[in-house]
């Protein structure tokens, strides 16, 4: 084992493989299933097609142009990213970019479905669940999503979704298959992870202090802990925020240190730039069918006229 990870982890060190498969082959599964056509110009025409346009909002046309504007320059920039000879010395910025793309492009839906403007990546992620993916606007894979995380909803719902398809992480996907259960383990991970992260604050809370729990066996000690989690959600922005952290902050020693990868992180930019771009223009269609057409057709020709940097798709054929 090398030193600087030795240094680093000591006692709860980490194993550097299984770190770096979940990172890759979370995105290599998203990669695989936004490339079956759902996301060509056609199919999300057809599955926005009933999609109504709001009465004229300017202030959140404007909001949702912007953000847009947002999610499409962090798209751009994965795709220059993917010009370079090696990927590790952009990765951990090409994760940030996805991310950033995938955060704008959901706050210019959030616009576009209400006018609202969440401040925190929290707000956003709970606007997103009530607004997009608990109305089906959200296209797959992206559209994974449930309510209530205690242990017992967390494990019957990860079971129906899953639907008997035994395929988690610990392989590179190849196929639909593959994909849908490694996305599925994803979100498993991610519930349980919420999970775990809302225990701590019940934990911290004056009530659970108060009547002198010390863990969650007791019935009155569960209750508690059970009216937050059930209170809460997991979908594919708080998926994104988690692996934002993860991948970029916790595990990125093993993206830029250690054994050589090289062949493997090239395609992972390019399957974040895949991603990424699948996402917004799911957005982008979303929001052209809210705003005003007029509004639309305005900000269409405005940014192929005078965007500062190479458009990662044509906005008038979405």
């Amino acid at each position: 084992m090398t030193w600087l990870l030795d240094r680093l982890f000591e006692n709860q060190q980490s194993t550097p493989r299984f770190a770096f498969q979940g990172t890759v082959n979370w995105m290599r599964a998203l990669s695989i299933l936004v490339d079956e056509g759902a996301f060509s110009n056609d199919s999300l025409c057809e599955f926005y097609d009933l999609v109504q346009r709001r009465t004229l909002n300017e202030e959140a046309d404007t909001l949702a142009f912007a953000c847009m504007l947002m999610a499409m320059h962090n798209v751009s920039a994965l795709q220059k990213a993917l010009e370079l000879d090696e990927p590790y010395s952009c990765v951990r910025s090409a994760i940030v970019a996805w991310y950033y793309a995938t955060y704008y492009a959901s706050k210019s839906m959030i616009a576009a479905a209400t006018g609202g403007d969440p401040q925190t990546h929290s707000k956003t992620g709970k606007i997103w669940q009530t607004e997009i993916a608990m109305r089906n606007l959200a296209v797959a894979p992206f559209n994974l999503n449930f309510e209530d995380i205690t242990p017992t909803n967390i494990e019957n719902k990860i079971a129906e979704i899953r639907n008997g398809n035994p395929h988690d992480l610990s392989r590179t996907p190849t196929n639909h298959e593959e994909a849908f259960g490694a996305a599925i383990s994803y979100l498993k991970g991610t519930a349980e992870y919420e999970k775990s992260r809302l225990e701590e604050e019940v934990r911290d809370n004056s009530e659970f202090k108060r009547q002198g729990f010390a863990d969650f066996r007791t019935k009155a000690a569960k209750a508690l802990r059970d009216a937050r989690l059930s209170r809460a959600h997991v979908n594919f922005l708080v998926q994104a925020f988690r692996y934002r952290g993860k991948a970029n902050y916790r595990d990125a020693i093993y993206l830029s240190y250690g054994a050589d990868n090289s062949a493997i992180l090239r395609i992972f930019v390019e399957d974040l730039t895949k991603v990424a771009c699948a996402f917004t223009k799911m957005a982008a269609r979303y929001v052209s069918r809210r705003c005003t057409q007029d509004n639309w057709r305005s900000f269409v020709d405005d940014i192929g006229a005078y965007a500062k940097f190479r458009l990662p798709y044509n906005l008038s054929e979405i």
